[in-house]
């Protein structure tokens, strides 16, 4: 006959099997409390990235965009994109653009803002409704980048050139024409 498995012996195998159990299910806990910090804190640096990125690809549409209106003396906003790609409107077209940048943060084109008289673009902006993370601390030049200061979307980061303001924003990398004579 066999003999009973109620012995002390059993008894504490049993009980270490349940702390090894219980041990393991407390690891994990721990271990998905420690990726899921982790996680939040990658997706952060890469908005972050992204965020770098829109500021300097809204620049560049700026400064394309304030090159175009001072070319030739013509005092004109470009009536598209294309027309900061390539200027046909001298026998010598000009580039003010190197590419049509897409918005880091959409993945989609800028949205354009245009002046509501001659309805030519004057800036572009971001389509998204999120939240930046950057609040402040933007560079001094160009002034414009002040008024980004605590926003809270990214479609409120306006990267336009003002003709308005255009003596204040200087120095931008490009001055309006000196004219000489009468």
């Amino acid at each position: 006959m066999k003999s009973s498995k109620n012995t002390p012996h059993s008894a504490l195998g049993a009980s270490h099997s349940g702390f090894t159990y219980t041990a393991l299910l407390l690891t994990i806990v721990i271990l998905g409390i420690t990726m899921g910090a982790a996680g939040k804190y990658w997706s952060n640096m890469v908005l972050r990235d992204k965020e770098e990125e829109l500021l300097f690809r809204g620049e560049q549409y700026r400064l394309a965009i304030e090159r175009y209106y001072y070319a030739f003396g013509r005092m004109q906003y470009p009536q598209s994109i294309d027309d900061l790609l390539k200027d046909n409107r001298s026998p010598q077209a000009k580039r003010y653009l190197r590419q049509k940048y897409k918005d880091p943060i959409t993945g989609e084109d800028f949205v354009e803002k245009r002046d509501p008289l001659s309805k030519r673009i004057t800036g572009v902006f971001s389509s998204s409704d999120k939240e930046p993370l950057k609040q402040g601390n933007f560079p001094d030049m160009p002034l414009i980048y002040r008024e980004f200061e605590g926003k809270k979307k990214y479609s409120e980061w306006v990267f336009e050139f003002r003709t308005q303001t255009a003596q204040s924003l200087q120095p931008t990398g490009l001055h309006p024409p000196v004219r000489t004579g009468p």
